[in-house]
């Protein structure tokens, strides 16, 4: 919704009678296109153009956007009097592009320049859809690959408010090539070490989606926002079907693993401001030196108290009461930021994976996940991992060596998810890249097993420089049940397999599986998860100081050297 044009026909239609004038002040009041309601167009101003009645989201000039999130009087523009011309020599465009100068007061659909957002400075795209629904022509692509190759030589992180109606048409293949044109100057800037961020808006499509919008390092979005590459019309004109609701909506997008997060407009200052000092380079250094190294770590017991029933200690660690990963995630982190999704067909909800800081160190923490009660057992599956949660924890680690960020896991998970789905689309592929990938990732990772480590589900985010568990957690092999089902054709020797299968912290101590065990309390649960998770804090220091230290090739050849040792 374009507020201003919304004004002007809002206040027309119930204002303005057989000639007479208006008896309200023009531009007072404005109509919500989404639920109808007429509301005072300053309400909407003073909301971040938004309707206080429905939530729906109007459209914002691009200074607007600009003046909302950057710091006060820090935006300095680049590019302003670049505009395109007529390549293919299209009849009427030179003349559509003129009205739409004269109508929005910019030279062509996106704004470029540089800023800083909660301190930090980023270069900055906000593309505006007012300029013919910042459709992607030659200016455009130039202007946009100007400001990365500008970020990539100051040393910048890049910032892109994508909205779009795709390419331009009057411009044909000279638009097309802005595609590639955009994309090549992002892939320089990567693989400088650079932070890409895109914020999504109503709508971005067409080669705009194909291309620089969706090849962020961490994707944001609007709530409600249209994103596909095809436009709902068309894809219905082509199929001849109804689409279903919220089909191409943000939400949608979330929910097949396309987005990170949606961000509503009031949270984005902050949200973008946190993302950007978190990527730091400075403070990421200066984090590492000064980690506490005064305080001494309480040893733990090496040797489980309870360990040596190991079918006891197997029901301990599935015990409906027993902390999950969100809960340690709450405790040991500052600051978490989930991101969801593996960019290819959905978020899996058994996997929780994001950025937070750990004692002003960011790190990149992936749990999986069971649930605290049955609907949410549920919904993640039981921590049972489909392809898209390894895809995602990959994804997710392969960004934290890009930004040389620790990768922490957290384990608890009977064992892959072994369906009909999963097989369909990819499960031994999708774990046996996770153990490939992590083998060489390039910054330190540790690997706690916080209940059961059930197999190749586990070991997909085990390949660690160091793997720790839980006195009353299991690692093994697959399933007491999967184990004597096949080996003795008899789920019900599952108790007898345990004792077989020496997978208690203690067997895997002592064969040198794992190189720490963490003492729990008696009945332990959420309410005293602090006894367990104050060591497990001073042991991360270690870690982390020890760790940080080497670069990525010692951090390849220790991780290497203690797989190969076994």
């Amino acid at each position: 919704m374009d507020l201003d044009h919304v004004f002007k026909k809002t206040n027309k239609r119930f204002f303005t009678a057989r000639g007479k004038k208006p008896e309200v002040p023009e531009g007072l009041l404005c109509k919500c296109k989404k639920c109808g309601a007429v509301i005072v167009a300053e309400d909407v101003r003073r909301d971040y153009y938004v309707c206080p009645k429905c939530r729906g989201y109007f459209k914002v000039k691009a200074y607007e956007r600009i003046k909302r999130v950057a710091d006060e009087g820090s935006f300095t523009e680049w590019d302003r009097e670049f505009a395109g011309g007529n390549p293919m020599e299209f009849q009427g465009y030179e003349e559509k592009l003129a009205a739409a100068r004269l109508k929005t007061r910019l030279k062509e659909a996106v704004v470029t320049g540089k800023c800083r957002i909660g301190g930090t400075e980023t270069a900055l795209c906000v593309m505006d859809s007012r300029f013919l629904m910042a459709s992607m022509g030659s200016a455009v692509g130039e202007k946009i690959t100007r400001a990365v190759e500008r970020a990539e030589k100051e040393r910048l992180p890049i910032i892109i408010f994508a909205c779009s109606g795709g390419a331009r048409m009057q411009e044909g293949i000279h638009s097309l090539m802005q595609m590639a044109k955009t994309s090549a100057a992002l892939k320089r800037h990567s693989d400088a070490g650079l932070l890409y961020v895109t914020v999504l808006t109503d709508p971005t499509a067409g080669g705009v989606t194909a291309s620089f919008a969706m090849q962020g390092d961490i994707i944001l979005a609007e709530p409600g926002a249209l994103i596909g590459f095809a436009g709902p019309r068309v894809i219905e004109q082509t199929i001849r079907q109804k689409l279903p609701k919220g089909f191409q909506r943000s939400e949608f997008l979330l929910e097949h693993g396309f987005i990170d997060r949606i961000v509503e407009r009031d949270e984005l200052r902050d949200v973008l401001g946190s993302i950007l000092r978190m990527h730091r380079k400075e403070e990421r250094s200066s984090c590492l030196a000064a980690a506490d190294k005064s305080t001494p770590g309480r040893a733990a017991k090496k040797a489980c108290r309870q360990g040596d029933d190991a079918w006891e200690c197997v029901l301990l660690s599935r015990d409906k009461d027993r902390p999950a990963g969100s809960d340690y995630i709450d405790r040991l982190f500052d600051g978490f930021y989930e991101f969801h999704g593996d960019r290819c067909f959905a978020d899996d909800k058994a996997v929780m994976a994001g950025l937070a800081y750990f004692h002003g160190i960011p790190v990149t923490v992936i749990a999986q996940e069971k649930g605290k009660n049955t609907k949410d057992n549920v919904a993640r599956n039981f921590g049972m991992c489909s392809p898209e949660g390894y895809r995602k924890a990959l994804r997710l680690m392969k960004q934290a060596e890009k930004f040389g960020r620790p990768v922490i896991c957290l384990i608890d998970t009977p064992g892959a998810f072994c369906g009909l789905e999963a097989e369909q689309r990819g499960q031994g592929e999708a774990i046996a890249r996770n153990i490939y990938e992590m083998s060489g990732l390039k910054v330190p990772i540790l690997s706690i097993v916080i209940g059961e480590g059930g197999s190749g589900g586990a070991l997909a985010l085990a390949v660690a420089n160091e793997v720790w568990m839980l006195e009353n957690s299991v690692y093994s092999i697959l399933s007491p049940e999967g184990f004597a089902s096949i080996l003795w054709k008899d789920s019900k020797r599952a108790q007898q397999a345990a004792e077989v299968m020496k997978l208690t912290a203690r067997h895997l101590l002592e064969a040198g599986i794992v190189e720490h065990v963490f003492a729990e309390p008696e009945d332990f649960s959420r309410e005293n998860l602090e006894e367990v998770t104050g060591q497990i804090e001073l042991k991360i220091r270690e870690f982390l100081d020890s760790y940080g230290a080497m670069d990525g090739e010692e951090l390849c050849s220790q991780r290497y050297g203690r797989f190969r040792r076994m």
